[in-house]
């Protein structure tokens, strides 16, 4: 007798059955590698085998339930009962599909976060009414990925019913218990990630591969179920206290007025979406899709080295409005501190005499950024149902920009001065909707995004020229910055040094504000302490970031699948597993990166201490809920 004989059929068609499912990950992989090929650079053999490994893992869990049922040590005449069968089948062909599904949906939604789809997803989908909105456009503009799921289950439904039990060996019940503890032992074994102290997760990607391949070696599947409950931070010890980070980090500070601008200015942030520097001629001396930008910043105080703090535009209103990164899976809107306790910008203003509204022509709800802006104190927010005309509804995100950009321009003039508004532009993003009388004025390029910019830009101007009408422009400082970079298929812009660069400009009608480029580092959360400073006001406050008129050194700090991104100078240093990892060169022009760690070890060191000192504080004082400045 060979030796697979004496294997039992059900075992032995049980792993054939995780085998084909191994397969189908892996060619999800190779499909989501080729549509997103300008993200992964020399990829090798070895990130495959390192990506199967993962997909066993992932197997060995999500396939548990299947595995306790199907191979469970019960009489043949119960198993070869109707209602067993069809319970087999049906968490076989469910965890397939959902296994699959997931992969799938991240072929595209990864071009816009650059990263595997975690947990939080379904927190931001759930959010306002997103997802039903948009739905239909995902459906009619990825319908390749459809056609591929449902080639994935018509195969999956052939091959289980061609390999599922259907002759049941006759065992013994103490054999049959003997594989089925024996069975799960293996299960439990790969599901941990072998012998190891703690279950394999997320960051362990990083050690067998740098981090801009952690989202080719991941799978989607891994990434949900492992941020399932893990959204709370842990307390890190780098220093033996709270008050040694102080040496490197403290995020309790005081302003500094520079009585640039005279007292009483208005602020109105530009946030614009997708809006990355790629795309941008001012930046680039190369084709552009925003000629008025451009014009715009030549008038500005403008930064060549700005930076978003995170990859989403949830991510970006914490961050400039709190001066809050995410330095965690979750979004800190959507993260379980989002009821601390913190002083946000409008409401700090408001104790100075400031009025404040937050402009978002989206539905209402879309991100919970109405909840957000009433949490964090402005007055008002207008979006899609206070602009009351869904003629000018887009059908999927909200009131196109064209429109709601001068009525924010008009609506502003009903605000009491001195006052704090936020405009938040939407049309420049997936489905990339213009309307059919802008399409032949929009400058088209190589993607979508292209025409879309063109058309957020157009509509920028707009803003601009119906504000110049109004009483209030000339005395307002104007910050202009982007939510976030989106996807791009150009090799230069999908490397971590350049995944987070954005314009970023401050301008004053008026002109009290020195013009031109700086050459110094600038990030969302350096916005709140520079209004401070812009304003001339004196108080003490919390911030992650510094004001541009702070002496101090100037960084940037983002996060990313369990991979912290440390920007200062011209380098950017990787920090995963409690350690540095590489550093290179954000300056450099070239389609690779070359890790230069060795030659700068002194930088690497400074850096290090200082990212891990961000780190502890972060951490401690978002699960102490100590927030804000007072004591």
């Amino acid at each position: 007798m060979k030796f697979r004989d004496k294997i039992p059929l059900q075992v032995r068609l049980l792993f054939r059955q995780l085998l084909f499912v191994v397969v189908l990950m892996t060619m999800t992989r190779l499909i989501f590698h080729v549509f997103n090929r300008q993200a992964f650079s020399e990829v090798n053999l070895y990130d495959y085998i390192v990506g199967i490994w993962f997909d066993c893992v992932t197997a060995a869990l999500f396939f548990l339930p299947y595995m306790l049922v199907y191979l469970a040590p019960v009489p043949v005449s119960l198993r070869e009962q109707g209602w067993y069968r069809m319970i087999c089948t049906f968490l076989f062909l469910a965890t397939t599909f959902l296994i699959i599904g997931l992969n799938l949906a991240d072929v595209e939604y990864f071009k816009y976060t650059s990263k595997r789809s975690t947990i939080d997803l379904l927190t931001i989908l759930g959010a306002g009414s997103d997802l039903r909105q948009l739905i239909t456009t995902f459906l009619s503009d990825f319908w390749y990925l459809i056609i591929l799921f449902v080639a994935a289950i018509y195969g999956s439904f052939r091959f289980y019913r061609k390999n599922r039990d259907t002759a049941r060996q006759p065992v013994s019940f103490v054999k049959d218990t003997i594989y089925y503890l024996c069975i799960i032992g293996v299960f439990v074994f790969v599901g941990r990630g072998g012998f190891v102290f703690k279950p394999v997760g997320v960051l362990d990607a990083s050690r067998y591969t740098d981090a801009s391949k952690t989202a080719l070696v991941l799978n989607t599947p891994f990434t949900m179920v492992k941020s399932f409950g893990s959204e709370q931070l842990k307390e890190e010890n780098f220093y033996p206290s709270i008050q040694a980070t102080e040496r490197y980090f403290n995020p309790v500070k005081q302003s500094h007025p520079q009585h640039i601008l005279p007292d009483g200015t208005n602020v109105v942030i530009l946030i614009l979406e997708s809006f990355g520097k790629e795309f941008i001629g001012y930046y680039n001396q190369g084709k552009t899709y925003t000629p008025f930008l451009d014009s715009l910043l030549t008038e500005s105080m403008t930064f060549d080295a700005g930076f978003a703090n995170g990859k989403k535009s949830i991510e970006a209103v914490p961050s400039i409005f709190a001066s809050i990164p995410s330095l965690q899976d979750s979004p800190y809107i959507s993260s379980p501190y989002n009821s601390n306790r913190i002083v946000g910008l409008p409401e700090l203003l408001k104790q100075h005499g400031y009025e404040s509204a937050f402009f978002h022509g989206a539905t209402n709800g879309s991100m919970r950024f109405d909840a957000f802006a009433d949490y964090i104190g402005f007055d008002h927010y207008f979006g899609r149902k206070e602009y009351g005309n869904d003629a000018h509804f887009d059908k999927t995100w909200g009131i196109s920009d064209e429109y709601f950009n001068p009525w924010t321009a008009r609506k502003l003039s009903t605000l009491k001065q001195p006052f704090l508004a936020t405009l938040f532009t939407i049309s420049s993003h997936h489905p990339f909707y213009i309307p059919e009388h802008r399409k032949k004025e929009v400058i088209y390029g190589p993607q979508p995004l292209c025409a879309s910019i063109s058309y957020g830009d157009l509509s920028l101007k707009l803003f601009f020229e119906e504000a110049k009408k109004q009483a209030w422009y000339n005395n307002t400082v104007f910050i202009i910055c982007a939510d976030h970079t989106p996807g791009t298929e150009t090799d230069f812009y999908n490397l971590r040094t350049q995944l987070y660069q954005i314009p970023f400009a401050i301008y004053h009608p008026g002109g009290k504000l020195p013009k031109g480029k700086s050459e110094q580092l600038i990030q969302q959360i350096d916005i709140y302490p520079t209004i401070l400073d812009l304003l001339n006001i004196n108080t003490g406050f919390y911030s992650f970031g510094n004001s541009v008129y702070d002496k101090t050194d100037r960084f940037s700090v983002s996060y990313l699948e369990g991979n912290y991104f440390y920007f200062e100078n011209n380098k950017m240093l990787v920090f995963s597993g409690n350690q540095a990892r590489n550093l290179y060169d954000f300056t450099s022009r070239g389609n690779s990166l070359v890790d230069v760690s060795s030659m700068y070890r002194n930088e690497v060191d400074r850096y290090e201490k200082t990212l891990k000192a961000i780190i502890q504080r972060y951490n401690h004082d978002l699960i102490r809920n100590k927030t804000t400045a007072i004591k």
